[in-house]
């Protein structure tokens, strides 16, 4: 259940600098920017936290943000605003961990280092600061209220940007596959095969996420890897294309696991394997996909007898190899 924040009473805003027209009609699903500055309110004012060091913070609107009174605050101001909140403590029991999270991912080169673990780890926990940071310590120790400072600095409805997966409900995740699907086909039309292995990838990994929720050959499982296979084939296509071939052969038998008969993966996986130099499965496959589909029968001839080129070349030059190891 999410908390409503009561602004009136737990939180005192102050505008700074009134910003560009009304108030937006926030949504969930909506992607915020903005920078934001926090400072204690005890005492002597002292700098916690401030993004303008390292880079804009980015929330998506209704993902159940673990500081939901920063959440709330934004959805006050206008885009450009710069206002300051005072926030009772009550509602910044999670700040201290939130906080923690964002100093890593900004400096991870000064990221403290986790407490050996054990009953030496347990002992000199005592002693040391639970987050590694002394003033998160402190504040988790001891709450207090704090005023954050927040510049609005972008408002994006969930229809203008491209959301990443994790932000993906299990419908939008799924309608999301078709699309990366179509636009890797065109990236492929197009002879810009990397490109397409990368959309074609993040359709898999999104693909598998989804079939994560599914019991294994359960309906909706088959269903699911039913969308999977093709792609499959469309991403070691790609690799194969850019003479990444071990990609093409794992991704090809995972295809042939599920239909034994694909000619398109018997064809791209017998390819793979010959230029890895794996001779008698290449053949097999070549030959099985010959065997199944006339049509490829050509293609297959060409594919054999290069094959037996480059191992007459290769065995030439071992030949020379060793006759010139004998005479040294």
């Amino acid at each position: 259940m999410r908390i409503k924040v009561p602004m009136d009473q737990r939180v005192k805003k102050r505008i700074l600098h009134a910003g560009r027209g009304p108030v937006p009609n926030f949504s969930d699903g909506d992607r915020v920017k903005f920078h934001f500055r926090t400072e204690t309110t005890d005492g002597e004012s002292v700098l916690l936290d401030d993004s303008r060091k390292y880079k804009p913070m980015e929330l998506i609107l209704g993902k159940q943000f673990k500081l939901e009174v920063l959440e709330a605050s934004v959805k006050t101001m206008a885009l450009s605003e710069v206002a300051e909140f005072t926030i009772d403590k009550a509602l910044l029991h999670s700040y201290p961990i939130v906080a923690k999270t964002l100093r890593d991912s900004w400096d991870p080169a000064n990221k403290p280092k986790a407490a050996p673990s054990g009953c030496c780890g347990m002992m000199m926990a005592a002693q040391q600061p639970q987050l590694g940071y002394p003033d998160l310590d402190r504040l988790l120790q001891q709450p207090q209220a704090l005023r954050v400072t927040i510049e609005l600095l972008s408002v994006e409805a969930k229809h203008e940007y491209e959301r990443e997966s994790w932000a993906l409900n299990e419908e939008e995740k799924l309608a999301s596959v078709t699309e990366l699907r179509e636009r890797g086909n065109s990236l492929y039309r197009q002879q810009q095969h990397a490109a397409a292995a990368e959309q074609y990838a993040d359709a898999l990994g999104r693909l598998e996420s989804l079939m994560l929720c599914e019991k294994p050959q359960d309906e909706e499982w088959n269903r699911l890897n039913e969308l999977k296979l093709p792609l499959l084939l469309n991403f070691a296509q790609c690799k194969l294309l850019l003479d990444d071939y071990y990609p093409v052969i794992e991704h090809c038998s995972t295809v042939l696991e599920a239909r034994p008969d694909d000619v398109k993966a018997l064809f791209r996986r017998g390819r793979a394997q010959a230029r890895v130099w794996n001779v008698e499965g290449a053949r097999a496959d070549l030959a099985r996909a010959a065997e199944l589909d006339p049509g490829v029968r050509g293609a297959v001839r060409k594919e054999l007898a290069d094959l037996a080129a480059r191992e007459k070349e290769k065995h030439e030059q071992e030949k020379e190899q060793l006759r010139g190891k004998i005479f040294t």
